[in-house]
């Protein structure tokens, strides 16, 4: 069974230990501000740490030649140098604003309406997201992802978005369409934490024997 090292050891990382033999996986490190055990000997590493963390843990993962799938969200700003750091060392990264599969097809759906409705100018476009109250960013990295996709599929008109935080709530998006004639809604719900868990495990499975820089939507569809 390969060994895996959890970095960031809060809600996300306990239940990836929890689901982690499902996935033929030995959990050899819980790493987190309290607890510093070593990454020596893993075979692949999950992170869900905080966003100011993440760049110092590319680096320290990339130096020891460990595979990653980075789930933290709000860092995309240094994609850039993530991928620089991963390049330069000859390692691997997976890393996506969500690792529900779901939420990936959602996106696909999505761009294909986007593309779809790109020259129909009568049809206005909408964005929304709610998620717990805790959640830090808003809007959350996979409502940016959602909007970048509409407008790389094509669609050029005003996409009104918008953001909510409220109680224990695990994860909405909603993308809209709408005309005098009719209104289009796509909606992804999660009920929990879980889908997010298991799509960054099927993605450590996937990355270990690679090298490079991917996002989830190559793990699950191919380039």
């Amino acid at each position: 069974m390969p060994n895996l090292a959890i970095v960031g050891y809060g809600k996300m990382g306990r239940l990836i230990d929890q689901l982690a033999p499902e996935y033929g996986f030995t959990v050899t490190a819980r790493v987190d501000v309290d607890r510093n055990e070593s990454l020596e000997g893993a075979d692949v590493a999950v992170e869900f740490s905080v966003p100011g963390a993440v760049l110092g843990n590319v680096r320290k993962l990339s130096a020891l030649g460990v595979p990653m799938v980075i789930g933290t969200t709000a860092w995309s700003e240094h994609l850039t140098e993530a991928k620089a750091l991963i390049e330069s060392s000859n390692s691997a990264l997976v890393w996506s604003p969500n690792f529900s599969v779901g939420v990936n097809v959602f996106t696909r759906l999505v761009s294909e309406a986007a593309r779809l409705l790109a020259n129909e100018k009568e049809y206005g476009a909408w964005a929304w997201e709610i998620h717990h109250i805790t959640k830090k960013d808003a809007p959350s990295g996979t409502l940016i992802q959602l909007v970048d996709k509409m407008k790389a599929a094509g669609y050029a008109g005003n996409i009104d978005s918008s953001s909510s935080r409220a109680g224990a709530h695990p994860g909405t998006h909603e993308i809209g369409f709408d005309s005098s004639a009719d209104t289009i809604t796509l909606r992804h719900t999660a009920r929990s934490r879980e889908g997010f868990a298991r799509g960054a495990l099927k993605a450590a499975q996937w990355i270990m024997g690679r090298k490079g820089f991917y996002e989830f939507s190559e793990v699950l569809f191919g380039a």
